[in-house]
């Protein structure tokens, strides 16, 4: 399965680590402040990609488990679908 982020999202640094995305939306009209893990999802969601490549991606820059990886990218998704913000 494909995902990527809806092209209505926008994506916006906040310091260092921090992430805003935004939407222009019917669906949600608001802002969501996310924490460096979101970012980095909402990063390799610019493009399309799969749950799995994100999974990889990310458990390759990290020192987490795959199963801590896993789950906070499927929460993550989880939560993006919740306020429209992915194309399917």
């Amino acid at each position: 399965m494909f995902v990527k982020l809806k092209q209505g999202f926008l994506t916006r640094t906040i310091g260092d680590t921090k992430i805003s995305f935004a939407a222009d939306d019917s669906t949600f009209g608001g802002m969501v402040r996310s924490n460096e893990t979101a970012a980095f999802v909402v990063d390799r969601l610019r493009r399309e990609t799969t749950p799995e490549s994100i999974i990889a991606d990310m458990y390759a820059e990290g020192d987490a488990s795959i199963g801590v990886v896993s789950a906070d990218v499927e929460r993550i998704l989880n939560f993006l679908r919740g306020i429209g913000a992915l194309d399917e």
